[in-house]
């Protein structure tokens, strides 16, 4: 029988089978999603895992799809998309929001109500619940500054809430909640001058626009910054701007960001950010390592991470 077939009639309405993650990622490219999910609360989400774990499938999370690559070969099992399991809330100046929850919009209520913290965050494209598991963050600012605690489904089903000094964290990296199910994120904000903090926002916003391709798909910054460097000046030290592979592109604007440009494969990016990696280390002697995540069949190669499942 088709594991499909046993799934609880009450939550088919949430499910979309053979979802393309083009929809779903902010690359817009990638082949289908097996099965795709969009719960609305936390029992929908328990019981997901628990039916991923019971039938043996692989089961990946994702907020806004902004720094996943998915293959063209697609997805078994189930994806759980927490775009629709969102919400702000605010108990003085602690700001808690729910894993699907934009961080932009975090970042903006915030400022909007005076409370300083989170506001350099703005605009970075993804939620609240993958900026907490990978420490996200822009402008001098990141995730776990101000972050007091966060609350998790444990690889074993367990919902449990966990203080930031319980884990470790460092640049773009949390070690300790590996296999963990983001559920919300709390931080202890401090009280500013509204009008300033949106007029930081504001400026970030506009940097954000002058100096990165936000007119095309990707998934922000390819590469984690190298020691006591930049990745985009080295990418463009070694000539590679603009450079492309199919229908993507080392973006003219900004090097440090791949672009989708004209209908681009996942292979395609991803044979780009190889190529990338390849040039500048026999160039500079740089290893230059992904900030993104491949979900899917992908060759391997040491220098890009994989995914890790549920």
């Amino acid at each position: 029988m088709d594991w499909k077939e046993n799934l609880d009639e009450k939550i088919k309405s949430i499910l979309l089978f053979d979802a393309p993650m083009r929809d779903y990622t902010t690359y817009k490219t990638g082949g289908a999603a097996q099965v795709l999910a969009l719960p609305e609360n936390e029992d929908q989400i328990l019981y997901l895992k628990h039916f991923s774990k019971k039938h043996g499938l692989a089961f990946r999370i994702v907020g806004f799809g902004s720094n996943i690559l998915v293959s063209d070969s697609g997805l078994d099992g189930i994806v759980c998309c927490l775009k629709n399991y969102a919400g702000l809330s605010l108990n003085g100046n602690k700001l808690t929001a729910k894993a699907g929850t934009a961080l932009d919009e975090a970042a903006r209520f915030s400022a909007e109500k005076g409370l300083g913290g989170i506001e350099c965050l703005s605009g970075i494209p993804g939620s609240c619940g993958g900026a907490v598991f990978m420490n996200a963050g822009a402008f001098g600012q990141e995730t776990f500054d101000c972050l007091k605690s966060f609350r998790v489904i444990t690889p074993d089903g367990e919902i449990k809430e966990i203080s930031k000094n319980e884990v470790k964290y460092a640049y773009r990296k949390v070690t300790g909640i590996e296999g963990c199910i983001i559920l919300s994120a709390a931080w202890e904000l401090t009280a500013k001058n509204a009008e300033e903090l949106k007029q930081s926002r504001l400026s970030i916003l506009e940097r954000r626009a002058r100096k990165q391709p936000l007119e095309y798909p990707s998934a922000g910054s390819v590469f984690k910054r190298p020691p006591n460097d930049y990745a985009s000046r080295l990418i463009d030290s070694c000539g590679l701007r603009g450079l492309s592979v199919g229908g993507a592109q080392v973006s003219t604007k900004h090097a440090g960001f791949i672009i989708n440009y004209d209908k681009a494969s996942a292979s395609d990016i991803y044979n780009l950010i190889r190529k990338v990696q390849k040039e500048v280390y026999s160039k500079t002697g740089v290893r230059l390592e992904p900030e993104q995540i491949l979900w899917g069949e992908f060759p391997k190669g040491e220098d890009c991470p994989r995914a890790t499942l549920s």
